[in-house]
């Protein structure tokens, strides 16, 4: 294990991080000086080891560069997605405790509002050309020594994952107190050891940087020595063209990215040399089995799934020809034990479906919240996500629900309790029900059952108006596509919404819920 700063020293001139669309870069030598001014300017700001920073930024350079400092000045940092309303932003901020918000101008109408004076809140800055009330982040930034702080120790990002509550809710590593090229075993097994990734590799980065996977394997290609291409949003043609330009040797994508490729014409997909790809990797949410049969045709055995969560507790791997042998599984664990178990607590025999857990896996906490940390273990110290799944003869892991839930829409994740306590808070709606449903491209998409005050309200027009309703406190991907409506939704005597009678309509039976 290493780190980039080591690489700017052996290969100085080296590129660490490239932009797809402008073709701007940074070298391991610049990385490693903009990110110990940042560091540097941490320091100077009174933040010390364990304390908090949180972004909020499309895909850019800055974006690492901020990751890096605050990774070796101790500190955690925390990626919010430009795509939550002001209340979810605001939640996140004050939530994580962050000392430092840091922003761009492209999405500074998201942040400003949050700026208010008040005493004890964070210090905003913004980077290129500050707007109003914001401090300039290059500004200060550059004035900082570019050599190391003194007192240097591992960070960590600490990314949030919503909850059936509702509220999203942060996943803490415990502060180790680590040198900044500690490694992460994780990582280190799935990229290096797994994948081949290392010093030559060339990764092309296809999804928002705020989500852990895309965040994590880039600073990864960088501790290994790699250069990462970084696409400032997904194009199904663009990333193929991409793969070429760059001659890409490894990238990590969502089932959705592949779908997307697929549905290019033939011709289209057949006009890119593909040849240097060595690894896919995939993971975020299942992939139907007849897109990876036909992604492994196209690109061959180079696929390489595996499941996890934010929460780091475990991790299976499954790659292409294991796939083929075992088709629909995750893989086999590679960090922790899997234990499939009853509503008893007791294992279950190979075959049966039951909750997954993890046994002698490293343990998380969620932040702020002891109780969903609790629910999360059971007597002997093994932690689920709340998936549920089985395992065959030889080990390997398949799934068959996620979260209960939970669902599941272009590798995003989408609680619906979020959703239903923004629509049941409209004067007309007596019940509502969210849940997935089938979407071809996406997987899964948000759909709302709504029992209303009036049933002659039961129309196209009321439906409009109950998405706009939505999408003015939730982020678009969180709002239904559509909205059904029943004179009465099925509940319990003690007035449990029984929510599967609702959502077995909309799947057919063939299906693999996920």
């Amino acid at each position: 294990m290493t780190h980039p700063s080591i690489h700017a020293r052996t290969h100085p001139d080296k590129i660490a991080y490239q932009m797809a669309g402008t073709g701007k870069a940074i070298t391991y030598r610049e990385l490693d000086e903009l990110s110990n001014q940042g560091a540097h300017l941490f320091r100077a700001l009174g933040l010390k080891a364990g304390d908090h920073i949180a972004f909020l930024m499309e895909n850019r350079l800055a974006f690492m560069e901020i990751c890096w400092a605050a990774q070796r000045a101790g500190l955690y940092y925390t990626a919010i997605s430009r795509y939550l309303t002001h209340d979810e932003i605001d939640y996140i901020v004050k939530d994580c405790g962050a000392k430092v918000v840091i922003t761009s101008p492209k999405c500074a109408e998201q942040v400003k509002s949050l700026i208010t004076g008040a005493p004890g809140e964070p210090l905003f800055f913004m980077l290129d050309v500050p707007q109003a009330g914001f401090r300039s982040w290059d500004k200060e930034a550059i004035a900082q020594p570019v050599t190391p702080i003194t007192d240097e120790i591992a960070g960590y990002d600490m990314l949030y994952s919503s909850g059936t509550t509702g509220r999203p809710k942060g996943i803490k590593k415990q502060f180790e107190g680590k040198p900044i090229d500690s490694p992460n075993p994780f990582l280190l097994t799935l990229c290096a050891n797994m994948c081949g990734m290392g010093s030559e590799t060339v990764y092309l980065s296809p999804a928002p940087l705020y989500h852990a996977a895309p965040l994590r394997f880039n600073m990864m290609v960088t501790v290994l020595g790699g250069t990462s291409i970084i696409m400032e949003s997904f194009d199904a043609e663009g990333f193929l063209r991409l793969v070429e330009k760059y001659r890409i040797t490894h990238s990590q994508l969502v089932p959705t990215m592949f779908v997307r490729m697929l549905k290019l014409p033939e011709a289209v997909r057949k006009q890119h040399d593909l040849s240097s790809l060595r690894s896919a990797i995939h993971a975020a949410a299942p992939c139907p089995i007849d897109v990876k049969a036909r992604m492994i045709e196209w690109w061959g055995p180079i696929l390489v799934e595996y499941y996890a969560g934010s929460e780091g507790n475990g991790v299976t791997v499954c790659n292409s020809q294991q796939w083929l042998e075992h088709r629909g599984s995750v893989g086999r664990a590679v960090v922790g034990k899997v234990k499939i178990l009853g509503e008893d607590d007791e294992e279950l025999p190979i075959g049966e479906i039951g909750t997954i857990y993890f046994a002698d896996a490293p343990s998380f906490s969620y932040h702020n919240d002891s109780e969903k940390t609790k629910r999360a273990y059971n007597s002997k110290g093994w932690s689920t996500l709340g998936d549920v799944g089985y395992l065959d003869q030889d080990g390997y892991l398949y799934l068959t629900d996620r979260k209960s839930y939970m669902i599941i829409s272009g590798g995003v994740n989408i609680y619906p309790q979020e959703t239903e306590d923004v629509l049941i808070t409209h004067p007309e709606v007596a019940d509502v029900a969210v849940f997935g449903v089938p979407n071809e491209e996406m997987g899964e998409e948000v759909k709302a059952v709504v029992q209303p005050n009036d049933m002659a309200r039961a129309n196209k027009a009321f439906e409009a108006e109950l998405i706009q309703f939505c999408k003015q406190h939730l982020s678009p991907i969180k709002c239904p596509r559509s909205i059904d409506f029943e004179a009465e939704l099925p509940r319990t005597p003690t007035g449990k919404l029984v929510k599967r009678h609702l959502r077995d309509r909309y799947w057919p039976k063939t299906s693999v819920r996920i």
